[in-house]
């Protein structure tokens, strides 16, 4: 808890429909930081962790005009895990960053934030409590499919690297063809109050 914020972290496999979850809560008014976007508009906007990234990593992951070259990075970092270990320590620490920046503004008693990678990043020490958002795997596949591309091979490579360790505060959304979102998420926000 920061100040009189209670600061609720959404995680889940990739499919599960963590955005969906996220999508409801603003729509019925609560913040929501998708820690996805803004470490992409951190990372794009600010000289520090490019000038981070060409230091620590490469300066060929910045092209000429100063902007990141996504591209390039990523084939530097899938390749040398000691590269992708850095990069996370810069991202993951720009986010958090700027994460309890925006709780400490917020001025919200209930605060949400958005991530696939809760105990990786660490971002699990921030908050209050965990919502898991699950859905069958068969479900997850297909929309990952629907929406991505990728095989049913990456798919599951990408399902097996994701696995959430408990929490003390750990609560379950089972988001599947046959239970109704919204339903659950009043109940728990009503449990925060």
């Amino acid at each position: 808890m920061i100040g009189h914020t209670h600061i609720v972290a959404i995680t889940g496999g990739i499919g599960s429909g963590k955005s969906v979850v996220s999508r409801i809560l603003r729509c019925m008014g609560y913040p929501v930081y998708d820690c996805d976007s803004e470490a992409r508009r951190l990372m794009d906007g600010s000289a520090e962790i490019l000038s981070r990234i060409a230091g620590e990593i490469s300066p060929d992951a910045i092209g000429a005009d100063g902007r990141l070259r996504r591209d390039v990075l990523s084939a530097m970092v899938f390749s040398d895990s000691s590269k992708l270990q850095c990069l996370n320590a810069i991202v993951h620490g720009a986010v958090r960053k700027h994460l309890l920046s925006t709780v400490a503004s917020c001025g919200s008693p209930l605060f949400f934030f958005e991530t696939a990678i809760l105990y990786e990043s660490g971002f699990d020490s921030i908050a209050d409590d965990v919502w898991e958002v699950t859905a069958p795997k068969c479900e997850r596949v297909a929309r990952v499919k629907s929406r991505s591309g990728l095989s049913a091979d990456e798919i599951d490579r990408r399902m097996a690297s994701q696995k959430t360790p408990s929490f003390p505060h750990h609560r379950i959304i089972h988001n599947s063809s046959t239970d109704a979102l919204l339903p659950q998420i009043l109940a728990l926000t009503n449990e925060q109050r």
